[in-house]
């Protein structure tokens, strides 16, 4: 067996890929207050705040380019009810650009453009209370940036993503909303360490809730939704993106639920990963504690390999898992020759406490390789609330002590074993990808507090602290 899935090429990833999580089947706890990889995230260094300068939309500038343009640093942009067709990009370091009225002030790219807002390499934009629809490939995107903040922002059918944070740093994405993308309707990638959060985010009806590949140091994910997408939350490693591998991501006191949905718009991976919750394929030294999981046809939190067919690079040793994504970057190529195809990344390390998860279709909690000692990559399960495990008695075989593995039994790993394999046969029988130009509209959200007369805050002093261990496990919604 062996399956091969291709991921898009995205518009900022120069790298070729060939992307699955699929099996090389041919090569062959602690204290619930105990916050895990990162009780609480970092502030970076504070810049200039705001100018005190409104541009405002369409007054003073008939588009919303055209005042970016006009803008200095520290200025806000703020723009009227209305339905604007722009694509805008914004190289003006620390704007506030905010919509007057998050479901009336509406950026349309009436399927032709690529982004509603692209942030590209400028330093502290904030973006605000407004939607992006319609998008060949992503609603909001920071790109190569040093602080952004997206705060009660609307992103529905958009071609590739719908909130998108590549190869950026210090950033909050909060009180947003994503659906109808083929990828995620969340994501944030190749960053260590990203020194970012994602708070209160709704994310359903796309491929896959929530995406972050070569993510991760002081990355937390909490308080937040993932329903009715493929598969909800999928970190992942790849030589594809630099800054390998995902690691040290904070999955906390989420509600993910139903991600078993084929009525959506799909990649090839979404169609593979469909009807898992949590999915790590290959990650490392996650946290994944106090979610409640629920109604998933596969997995309710599943550590899985990832198989990266033509991939640019080995898996870098554990000694180098903290090393800066600036200082990867900078190191030489390896040699084609010199690296192992197809590259197996194992998930290592990870710890998952403290969870609620029920009616799992194969397992509440599982963990899957092929040709590997699952009791050598020193995962650790404790203190979860879950019926069923593969392989069986998961906590009793590798429980956690603190932050880090306990005492690992040595026999009983075959019982009951995960079958990944299997999920490949079963690829071509999920329901055919949606287009996303048909995604529903979403419900009316939430406004911006005073967004009228809300001074100014860029994206600066980000992100803000959070205390993880004070997250509990949410209580399930009253259906």
């Amino acid at each position: 067996m062996g399956g091969m899935m291709t991921r898009p090429h995205k518009p900022t990833r120069m790298l070729g890929v060939l992307f699955a999580f699929a099996l090389l089947v041919s090569a062959c706890g602690g204290d619930s207050e105990d916050a895990g990889s990162a009780s609480e995230t970092d502030q970076s260094d504070g810049d200039e705040g705001a100018s005190g300068t409104t541009i405002s939309v369409p007054e003073d500038h008939q588009t919303i380019q055209a005042a970016v343009d006009a803008a200095k640093p520290g200025d806000m942009i703020m723009i009227g009810e209305g339905t604007y067709n722009e694509a805008v990009d914004v190289e003006t370091d620390r704007l506030t650009i905010r919509g007057a009225d998050r479901n009336t002030t509406i950026l349309d790219g009436q399927f032709k453009l690529e982004n509603g807002i692209r942030v590209l390499s400028a330093k502290g934009v904030a973006v605000e209370n407004l939607t992006a629809r319609n998008y060949t490939t992503n609603g909001f995107f920071w790109t190569g940036v040093d602080g952004y903040r997206g705060s009660y922002l609307t992103a529905y059918r958009n071609g590739d993503y719908g909130i998108y944070a590549f190869d950026s740093v210090n950033g909050l994405l909060e009180h947003s909303y994503g659906s109808g993308s083929p990828d995620a309707g969340v994501y944030i990638g190749q960053c260590y360490p990203c020194n970012a959060v994602i708070d209160d985010f709704v994310s359903e009806n796309n491929g896959l809730g929530y995406s972050g590949t070569n993510s991760g140091g002081n990355l937390a994910v909490i308080n937040s939704v993932f329903r009715n997408n493929r598969a909800g939350v999928v970190p992942n490693s790849g030589s594809y993106e630099l800054c390998y591998p995902e690691r040290e991501t904070s999955v906390v006191g989420n509600l993910v639920y139903s991600n078993n949905n084929g009525d959506t718009p799909a990649i090839d991976v979404a169609l593979l990963a469909m009807g898992n919750g949590i999915v790590v394929p290959g990650g490392v030294r996650n946290t994944i504690e106090r979610n409640r999981v629920w109604d998933h046809t596969r997995t309710g939190i599943g550590l899985v390999p990832f198989l990266e067919e033509d991939a640019n690079d080995n898996m870098p040793e554990a000694s180098d898992w903290e090393q800066p994504c600036d200082e990867q970057k900078a190191k030489p190529a390896t040699a084609p020759e010199d690296v192992e195809n197809p590259l197996l990344w194992n998930p290592q390390e990870n710890i998952v406490r403290g969870n609620v998860v029920s009616e799992s279709g194969i397992a509440d909690l599982g963990i899957g390789s092929v040709d590997t000692d699952l009791s050598e990559l020193g995962n650790c399960w404790s203190n979860n609330e879950a019926t069923t495990s593969r392989p069986k008695d998961l906590e009793s075989l590798a429980p956690c002590d603190g932050d880090q593995v306990g005492e690992v039994a040595a026999k009983g790993w075959d019982v009951d074993e995960l079958d990944v394999v299997s999920w490949l046969a079963e690829q071509g029988d999920q329901p055919e990808p949606k287009d996303y130009k048909d995604s529903p509209e979403p419900p009316e959200q939430d406004n911006m507090p005073d967004a009228a007369t809300a001074p100014a805050e860029p994206a600066t002093n980000m992100p803000p602290k959070v205390d993880l261990a004070s997250i509990e496990v949410p209580e399930k919604p009253v259906s």
